[in-house]
């Protein structure tokens, strides 16, 4: 599989991005794309981060938008990976889904507004939510890695 540039794909910009569903289609991956834009799902306990453990920081894979830190990951059991906050109020935007007969509440990228997975009010203190990521939506930097680039540029 040939990995595509993308322009937009950055872990400092914060600036919105705006793509038509033809452009994001020509910048991602197909997996990417079925779930961040057709709001697709992975299969549960299939997802490379679904019980990863490692220390460091969870980033939209469509567009780098800083989304979760693994000190706010837990074991939930429900297959896929399962935090109790975002790294920030504007990591992430919530929208109402009533689809497949349930009501949910969708959660995006604060950034590019790629589907992510959903919201639930049964996770642990000190939210009180769980939320469910698809690993596919998902690229990961360990936190060494990411100090050891920082230091670089010093």
């Amino acid at each position: 599989m040939e990995e595509k540039k993308n322009p937009v794909y950055s872990r400092t910009d914060t600036s919105k991005v705006n793509l038509t569903d033809a452009e994001w289609k020509n910048l991602l991956s197909k997996e990417v794309y079925d779930i961040a834009r057709e709001k697709g799902t992975e299969w549960a306990f299939t997802g490379k981060y679904w019980n990863h453990k490692e220390q460091g920081t969870y980033y939209c894979a469509a567009c780098g938008n800083p989304l979760f830190v693994s000190d706010t990951k837990f074991e939930s059991g429900c297959g896929w990976p399962s935090f109790y906050q975002p790294v920030s109020k504007t990591s992430v935007l919530y929208a109402p889904d009533n689809s497949h007969g349930m009501q949910r509440t969708e959660v995006e990228c604060g950034r590019c507004k790629a589907h992510l997975g959903h919201v639930f009010d049964d996770g642990p203190p000190p939210t009180g939510l769980r939320y469910c990521i698809n690993s596919v939506i998902l690229d990961f930097d360990k936190a060494q890695d990411a100090e050891k680039k920082y230091k670089e540029k010093e």
